[in-house]
C-alpha cells in the first residue's frame, strides 16, 4: 500500500489513506471481496445493498467483508427508491447496517431524508451520489455527511442534463460546503490531482474497476474490457427519462430503437433492461445482452490487476501530476 499523499476532509473523515472511493457496482458486482480488497488498499468501497435481496445473505456479506479487512471501517450502497414498496425493505437494510456497525453508506436514487435519522443515530456516514450540483445543494441541507457528484461521463446512471464531470468539479466546491467526491470519467492519478485542486476531496471511481482480479465477474468481460477503448458507452433509456449510460451491446441497440421511437411505456423496455439479463452476461462472459454499466474510463483499464496494483498506480500517476505542476510555478 501506498504512503498516503492526501490528507482531505474525506479521508479524515472515514478513515482511510487514499481520496479513493470505488463505488458501488450493480446489481451484486460490489460484493465483500471486492470491497475488502478496496479498503485493504487504502481507499473506501460500497457492498452494494440491492444485490442481496435476502436479509440473512446481505448480513452474511458484510460479516464476511469485516473478517477480509480484520475489522476495518468498509461501506454499503443503498438504492433509494421513490417505490412505496421498497421503503420497507430499505429500512430492513438500515437495521442490519445498524446493527452490523457498517462504518458508511453510498445512497443514491431519490432523497435520503426518510432513513438519514436512522442512520444518524447509528453513527453511519451518510454520502449521498447526485447527477448535478443543484441536487448536491439539496442534499446539504438535509444534513449528509458528504456528497458525490458524478458528470455525465459516469458509466451507470449520469442523470438528464449532461453536464461533464470538469465542470461539476470545478462548480461544485463554490456551491457546497461539506465535503465532496468527484466520479464520471476518472480512472488516472492526473485527474485524482487534479479534481482534489479544484477543491474536492476524493474521487468516485466505477468502470475503471471492473478489471480488477477481486470482482467475480468472467474473466472473458474482463478481458474485452482491456481491449476496448471507451468509445462503446452509450446513453439510453432516454425515452423515460432514466438514462443509463451502458456498453452499446445488442440490449442497448434495442432501448435505443425504443427511445428514437417516443416509447415512454416501461413495459416496452422491460424484456431489455431486466436485471438478470446483466447477471448473465458477467457470469458466463457473454455481453451481447443486459445493461451494463459503462463508462469512457474503460479506456484506462489497459490489464487485468488485483485493486491494490490499480490503486497504486493512480497514486503514482498522482504524484508525477504534482511534480509536472511544480516545474511549471
Amino acid at each position: 500500500m501506498r504512503s498516503q499523499l492526501f490528507k482531505t476532509r474525506i479521508t479524515e473523515m472515514l478513515g482511510i489513506r487514499h481520496p479513493i472511493l470505488c463505488g458501488g457496482m450493480g446489481p451484486s458486482v460490489s460484493d465483500a471481496k471486492y470491497v475488502a480488497a478496496v479498503v485493504n488498499a487504502g481507499g473506501m468501497g460500497f457492498i452494494v445493498a440491492a444485490g442481496f435481496p435476502d436479509p440473512d445473505a446481505f448480513r452474511e456479506q458484510l460479516r464476511k467483508c469485516r473478517e477480509l479487512t480484520s475489522g476495518k471501517g468498509f461501506g454499503v450502497n443503498l438504492y433509494i427508491s421513490s417505490h412505496d414498496k421498497a421503503s420497507e425493505r430499505l429500512q430492513e437494510q438500515v437495521k442490519i447496517l445498524a446493527e452490523e456497525n457498517v462504518h458508511c453508506v453510498e445512497t443514491s436514487g431519490a432523497s435520503p431524508e426518510s432513513v438519514l435519522p436512522m442512520l444518524r443515530d447509528a453513527g453511519i456516514k451518510i454520502l449521498h451520489k447526485v447527477p448535478a450540483v443543484r441536487y448536491a445543494r439539496s442534499a446539504a441541507r438535509l444534513g449528509v455527511d458528504a456528497v458525490i457528484v458524478v458528470g455525465n461521463d459516469c458509466g451507470g446512471h449520469p442523470g438528464t442534463y449532461g453536464i461533464s464531470s470538469m465542470v461539476q468539479a470545478a462548480h461544485a466546491p463554490e456551491e457546497v460546503s461539506i465535503p465532496i467526491a468527484i466520479g464520471g470519467g476518472i480512472g488516472t492519478g492526473r485527474q485524482l490531482a487534479a479534481t482534489l485542486m479544484m477543491g474536492a476531496d476524493a474521487v468516485l471511481m466505477g468502470s475503471r474497476m471492473l478489471v480488477a482480479e477481486e470482482l467475480w465477474i468472467h474473466r472473458e468481460y474482463k478481458d474485452l474490457l482491456v481491449r476496448n477503448d471507451g468509445t462503446e458507452s452509450v446513453v439510453v433509456k432516454t425515452g423515460l427519462r432514466q438514462h443509463h449510460r451502458v456498453l452499446n451491446n445488442e440490449s442497448a441497440k434495442n432501448v435505443a430503437a425504443l427511445d428514437a421511437a417516443g416509447a415512454n411505456d416501461f413495459e416496452h423496455y422491460r424484456p431489455h433492461v431486466m436485471g438478470s439479463l446483466a447477471t448473465q452476461a458477467y457470469v458466463t462472459g457473454d455481453s451481447s445482452l443486459g445493461m451494463l454499466d459503462y463508462g469512457p474510463s474503460v479506456v484506462f483499464a489497459n490489464s487485468v490487476q488485483p485493486v491494490e496494483a490499480i490503486l497504486d498506480e493512480i497514486l503514482d500517476d498522482a504524484h508525477r501530476a504534482i511534480r509536472r505542476l511544480e516545474t511549471l510555478c
